[in-house]
């Protein structure tokens, strides 16, 4: 059995042209190229605080003091008909009601709101809080789950099971997000024993390879995320079209990276909140942010949105493919700059939202045959 150690790189800035890295990739995809560099045009004018909002849509936050939001995320590679690489996340999340101040929450201690309350990058003059604490579960295999030996030349079995709790601040325009994650990475993480569960569910091959996964190893990361509304306009009376660009870092020995991207979607009663929201680091944009959204709106229970998005990772550090942090173990070269294209439609019924987004992710590592296709299902319930 061969074993591999990789030195890790530090991350750099996002070019587009360093998007995709070898030969053959760089011909597949030009669109996603494209995509990039049409983006990362017009990031300047982003970060230089440009705001477009169409007159009278920048309204004052009015806080939803009195609903909080459950989200359930399930992300799984059968909606494309593939079971490989990132095959599987679960993830449940909470989000509290709006707060004017951090310390207005009584039932955490005391150290807690006074850590909030302390915490640079999540408060701001006239904006709103919340705290969110998240439960989830990443399980990541090669590609052929029916060989008992190491494949050396593909990636790790790995699981990652966690607990995340994030400040959310926020006014209409910007939503700010840091999030902190501990969990364990290695067998105790019980990726085998779930991946095993659910094909025996689906009556489908069980997977033999597990006994090559990476070794139990703590893990800590430090996310954060910023949100831009940079575009909201009407027309008609209840259809709209927005446009929310986003970027941030994450740092820690399980994933460290700088990613930006955005989404643009289009519908009829938009949400008002910041976007579809995927199991990433420092996601959970999709609460209502104030009380003309459909979902606690006394004018209209219904919305129907169809959205597109991007983001772009530059990658200094990815456990599930470099292995290990202070241990020898199964490893593969990554790529240092990976994107995912996405695409779907989220429907709001009275306090429910549920979204579908269909993601495409470039190559992750170096001799991995194609991109890969994934689906995600997430559905918040307001109350």
């Amino acid at each position: 059995m061969r074993y591999r150690r990789r030195t890790i790189s530090s991350a750099t800035s996002i070019s587009c042209g360093s998007m995709i890295t070898t030969q053959r990739s760089t011909t597949r995809m030009k669109p996603v190229r494209w995509i990039f560099f049409r983006f990362l045009v017009f990031l300047p004018s982003l970060l230089s605080g440009m705001v477009l909002l169409e007159s009278g849509c920048a309204e004052t936050l009015s806080a939803v003091e009195d609903n909080s939001t459950f989200l359930f995320y399930l992300e799984n590679d059968t909606f494309a008909g593939m079971d490989k690489h990132y095959t599987n996340a679960v993830k449940l999340s909470w989000i509290s009601k709006d707060l004017k101040a951090y310390n207005q929450n009584s039932t955490l201690p005391e150290w807690a709101r006074w850590l909030a309350e302390t915490t640079p990058g999540v408060r701001g003059e006239g904006f709103l809080h919340n705290f969110a604490f998240s439960l989830g579960q990443n399980i990541y295999t090669p590609r052929d789950l029916s060989v008992e030996a190491l494949i050396e030349d593909d990636r790790p079995y790995a699981g990652w099971t966690y607990f995340a709790a994030a400040l959310h601040s926020k006014n209409f325009n910007l939503l700010n997000t840091l999030e902190a994650s501990i969990g364990i990475l290695g067998p105790s993480s019980l990726a085998e024993q779930s991946q095993k569960l659910f094909h025996k569910w689906l009556d489908d091959e069980e997977p033999k390879g597990w006994e090559n996964q990476l070794e139990d190893e703590l893990g800590l990361m430090v996310t954060w995320q910023r949100f831009w509304r940079i575009l909201r306009s009407s027309f008609g009376s209840r259809f709209g079209c927005e446009i929310i660009p986003h970027a941030g870092i994450s740092l820690g020995n399980v994933l460290t990276y700088a990613n930006m991207g955005g989404e643009a979607r289009i519908g009829y009663n938009l949400p008002v909140d910041f976007g579809s929201s995927l199991i990433r680091p420092g996601d959970g944009t999709s609460p209502p942010v104030g009380m003309r959204d459909p979902r606690i709106s006394p004018k209209s229970h219904f919305g129907l949105t169809l959205f597109m998005g991007v983001d772009g990772r530059a990658i200094a550090r990815n456990s599930f493919l470099d292995g290990n942090t202070w241990r020898d173990s199964h490893s593969v070269d990554k790529k240092n700059f990976v994107a995912d294209i996405s695409f779907g439609m989220s429907v709001v019924y009275r306090t429910v939202k549920v979204t579908y987004t269909h993601v495409y992710r470039t190559e992750e590592f170096i001799g991995q045959d194609d991109g890969q296709v994934f689906g995600s299902l997430m559905v918040a319930v307001t109350f």
